[in-house]
This record gives C-alpha cells, sequence and structure tokens, in this order.
C-alpha cells in the first residue's frame, strides 16, 4: 500500500541559507520562510521550479534598529527592516507585502539586542492584519513570548525556550496563537537545558488545545535537509500523537490563502494542485508504536519518475505515474 498526502510542510526554514534541492527527496515538499529570503522575479508565483518545493515567505525581518538579526553574521545583508517607531510600520509592512509575502515576521530576542516597543508592534500587528497577513514573532528572552501574544501575534516561530510559561498564560495561548516547534535546534541531537524546556512548554501548550506546526528552522546549523527524525521523535515525546504530528506536518501554509485553497473551500476545482508526499508501505495498526510510526513516516518519498531520485510530486505528475 502506498499513502499520499498533501505535501509535508516545514513551517520555518530559510532558504537564502542552504540548498533546497534535496528538499523534496527527503519528504518536504512545501516550506515557509521565515526571513531574509525574497523570491528573484523569475520565482514569483509558486515560487518552485524542478525538485524546489512550493515556498511562501516573509521577506525582511522587521525588528527594532540594531535588534536581532541585524548584526548576526549568518544574515544576509538587506534581510533586516528596521522599524524604529509605530509610524514606521505601516511602510515595513507595505514592503513586504507588495514583494508577495504571505507572512510578516517580527524579531522580540533581548537577549542580542534591543527590540521593537510595545506600540510599535502592535502598529506593526495592526499594519499587517489590515492586509490580512498574520505575524510570526522570534521571541527570544524573558517575557518576549508574552509580549508577542499581548500584542496580537499570530505565530511564534519557535517553541519559547528561555523561560518555564506559566500554565495561566498557556491556556491562554492556546486559544488564539499557534506554535512552530523547532525544538532540535536546541543541541541537534544532544539536548540542552533550552531543548528540555521548550519540550515542557510545548508538552503543556499542546495539553492546552494548542495548536503546533512542523517546523525546523532549517539553515540554522547541522539539520537535515528533509523530514527530521529528532523534530519528530520530540515531538512525540511532548504528548502529540502520530495524528497529530501528520496534522501538523499537512497543515496549510499560514497566510493568505492561494488560488487553490480558495477554489477548494468554495467547491471547485481548484486550477493549481500542490505538492503531495508519497508514503511507501502501510502505518502501523498501533497507535502506540511511535518507533514504527516514525520510521514508516521517515520513508516519506515520491515513486521514481523517469528513473529520476525519489522527489515529492506534483498531484498531476501522480497521476501520470499512475496512469
Amino acid at each position: 500500500m502506498t499513502v499520499v498526502l498533501p505535501g509535508f510542510l516545514d513551517a520555518h526554514v530559510h532558504l537564502a541559507l542552504f540548498d533546497p534541492a534535496r528538499l523534496a527527496a527527503g519528504g518536504i515538499g512545501r516550506v515557509l520562510d521565515l526571513g531574509g529570503w525574497t523570491p528573484a522575479a523569475a520565482e514569483l508565483g509558486d515560487h518552485a521550479g524542478g525538485d524546489r518545493p512550493e515556498a511562501r515567505f516573509a521577506g525582511q525581518f522587521l525588528g527594532a534598529p540594531g535588534g536581532y538579526p541585524s548584526r548576526q553574521a549568518w544574515a544576509p545583508a538587506g534581510s533586516s527592516c528596521p522599524v524604529a517607531a509605530p509610524a514606521d510600520a505601516v511602510e515595513a509592512v507595505h514592503r513586504q507585502a507588495t514583494a508577495g509575502a504571505s507572512v510578516i515576521k517580527v524579531t522580540l530576542n533581548s537577549a542580542a539586542g534591543p527590540v521593537l516597543t510595545a506600540d510599535t508592534l502592535v502598529a506593526i500587528v495592526t499594519a499587517a492584519h489590515k492586509r490580512m497577513l498574520p505575524v510570526a514573532a522570534h521571541t527570544e528572552g524573558a517575557g518576549q513570548a508574552e509580549a508577542a501574544f499581548d500584542a496580537g501575534v499570530d505565530l511564534l516561530a519557535h517553541t519559547p525556550f528561555s523561560e518555564r510559561l506559566s500554565d495561566a498564560l498557556l491556556g491562554s495561548m492556546a486559544g488564539r496563537i499557534t506554535w512552530i516547534s523547532t525544538l532540535d535546534i536546541h543541541g541537534w541531537g544532544e539536548p540542552t537545558a533550552a531543548f528540555h524546556l521548550a519540550s515542557d512548554n510545548l508538552a503543556r501548550f499542546h495539553a492546552a488545545g494548542g495548536r503546533v506546526l512542523y517546523g525546523t528552522d532549517l539553515g540554522n546549523g547541522p539539520l537535515p535537509v528533509g523530514l527530521n527524525r529528532r523534530e519528530i521523535t520530540a515531538l512525540l515525546a511532548c504528548g502529540l500523537s502520530p495524528d497529530d504530528v501528520l496534522t501538523a506536518l499537512t497543515a496549510d501554509f499560514p497566510g493568505r490563502p492561494d488560488a487553490a485553497s480558495v477554489a477548494a473551500a468554495s467547491g471547485e476545482r481548484p486550477d493549481r494542485a500542490g505538492p503531495v508526499t508519497v508514503i511507501p508501505g502501510d502505518r502501523p495498526a498501533d497507535p502506540h508504536d511511535l518507533a514504527g510510526f516514525t520510521d514508516w513516516l521517515l520513508s516519506a518519498h515520491a515513486l521514481p519518475a523517469h528513473a529520476l531520485p525519489a522527489r515529492a510530486l506534483t498531484r498531476p505528475d501522480l497521476e501520470d505515474l499512475r496512469s
């Protein structure tokens, strides 16, 4: 038996920092770039080509002047947009929206420099929401995750890892904000204190009903290009069921719906079919067989076409193979 699912989504990558050509072979058909990359004109449209995944992006990082990541060595020149005051928010959001951004990314990292003031952050969120664009926040440092939540941010780009959040705050967050997991960046297989703190926060957030998306921060350190076994294992250890993990992997892109999503919601036939991820073999029937589920999931690949390496497929490609 072969299982065909919507193309697996990595909801936190940085396409400027790695070669995405191998993602499809690893089961990832869609990516959300959360800062630093804006496609060239030739890449507009689906932001995909050849074996590149389907991509959406946030554009520049919006942060305080001199704030994270403007002084980081890894950040490409021009990847940050300083927002000094509320009056600057509309233009900063307009710049990203005009470039085609589906999400606005803000940075609140008090451990690495100045952060946006509360009124400036609210102005960014307000300007983005007027354009029907969600806002994702990198939060690091005491109180930053709560500040993002209070300002109306829609997604946390990382599971909070700087402090243990209170149950009351997690309960409030669970009803309104989505977290992107990125647990494995804390040690890359050698768990750090931040990994354990983030895992505790995520486990309690999930138990409170919070929505979690699979994301890896690919481009940040020695992460596998494709599905990450360590990230999946960490999610399962936080109490997510196998079905929860599949939900996290097959979620719609955050942000403005694309034409196919709008058509599907209205009952029409989509003009453009998105990629699919194909997993060979039967899924383990025992829901407690987490290792077996992970092994099955990690075998995700597309059926080989014309002797090409395994890759994620568009639905028309899949139909061609079946015919």
